[in-house]
């Protein structure tokens, strides 16, 4: 099972935590400096595997990460889950988010992070793997973005009426609006100056 998912940059700011289990606030803090301590201080030509830290439950769990460019993507399982099916979830992942961001940076991290949120959790939930088919996390991310963009429609409707209505040019305003079989009288609005 995964225990947190975790993406820091080279300096240890974190831009993405996901705990799957409960902690507090302080110690999630301390399980990512820790985290971040052990993974940035290995070289570049050693396994992508390691005990993970003290906070985190020492020699039962393990780290799993892949370092790109200027983030670190880490992965923290226990011991039911394969090191090596979880570096391709995380390769899974981060080409996910390269196809919808068009070449991920870190800024796409920062300023999307609810978009992010939404690719992870198309990917795992509860600490469980539920996809790793990049295009069936595509194509469920595309039409979630569809579905809000329509309810942004909808939601936006009374603001447009509002403001077509502030656009228009009439003469003179009027005094008796019909709508249908209701008639609503508008009040003399010169007398409230």
């Amino acid at each position: 099972m995964i225990k947190a998912i975790l993406i820091f940059n080279n300096h240890g700011k974190p831009r993405l935590s996901k705990f799957y289990e409960h902690y507090s606030e302080d110690t999630e803090q301390q399980i990512i400096r820790e985290t971040f301590h052990l993974v940035s201080k290995r070289d570049e030509n050693v396994c992508n595997f390691l005990e993970g830290g003290m906070l985190i439950g020492g020699s039962d769990y393990r780290l799993i990460y892949r370092h790109y460019a200027t983030l670190y993507f880490v992965f923290c399982v226990d011991s039911s889950e394969s090191e090596l099916g979880i570096l391709d979830l995380i390769q899974v992942f981060v080409e996910t988010l390269d196809k919808c961001f068009e070449n991920v940076c870190e800024l796409d991290l920062i300023f999307h992070v609810d978009k992010v949120h939404n690719i992870l959790a198309e990917m795992v939930m509860g600490g469980m793997v539920l996809e790793t088919n990049m295009n069936e996390i595509i194509t469920q991310v595309d039409s979630q973005n569809k579905m809000e963009k329509s309810e942004a429609g909808i939601a936006g409707a009374p603001a447009r009426a509002v403001s077509a209505v502030k656009n228009m040019n009439l003469p003179e305003m009027p005094r008796n609006i019909n709508i249908g079989d209701i008639s609503i009288k508008v009040p003399n609005l010169s007398s409230f100056k």
